[in-house]
């Protein structure tokens, strides 16, 4: 089977938000045909959205992996249901968020995915952590991410201290 390069956005606002990054990440390389080649600091930051809950913990993740881009999204699905995610409203607080943000150069639009992500280089809390693990990244029909961050300087984040939340 063919290796594809995927980006994989992590966040978390409930629970212990940077213990469940941590072990989606152990999670996703457990995934069949899936291996972690680099993997970005921790970020807080405010909510975008839905203001009224608390802020998110946010990474990003880079995989080599065997899986089709769908079946990749729906193991991801798994991992977040595993963790406890419930889906109550749009841009609700939840437990663990997993997106394919980018898989190669593809460019997809399907019943529940779309590649690149379609708000990502709208996000200070996707881009910086991007740019981190790949500083030349292209977003497919965008342009290079490191152009995108420029437009989301207004955007506050917080690096975390040794990848640990500090209360």
């Amino acid at each position: 089977m063919t290796q594809g390069i995927a980006y994989i956005g992590l966040g978390s606002n409930l629970g212990e938000s940077c213990d469940q990054l941590h072990l989606a990440m152990a999670d996703i390389e457990r995934l069949p045909g899936t291996r972690l080649l680099a993997r970005s600091a921790l970020y807080r930051s405010a909510p975008v959205g839905y203001l009224d809950q608390p802020d998110f913990v946010n990474a990003v993740a880079k995989i080599a992996t065997t899986l089709m881009p769908q079946d990749l999204l729906s193991a991801l699905l798994h991992i977040e249901r595993q963790h406890g995610r419930e889906r109550s409203f749009h841009n609700a607080p939840r437990t663990l968020d997993l997106d394919v943000l980018l898989y190669d150069d593809l460019q997809l639009h399907e019943q529940g995915l779309t590649i690149p992500h379609p708000q990502m280089h709208l996000r200070a809390f996707v881009l910086l952590p991007l740019l981190e693990i790949a500083p030349d990244c292209a977003i497919p029909a965008i342009g290079p991410a490191r152009q995108a961050m420029q437009g989301c300087l207004e955007q506050v984040l917080e690096k975390l201290v040794d990848n640990y939340c500090v209360s």
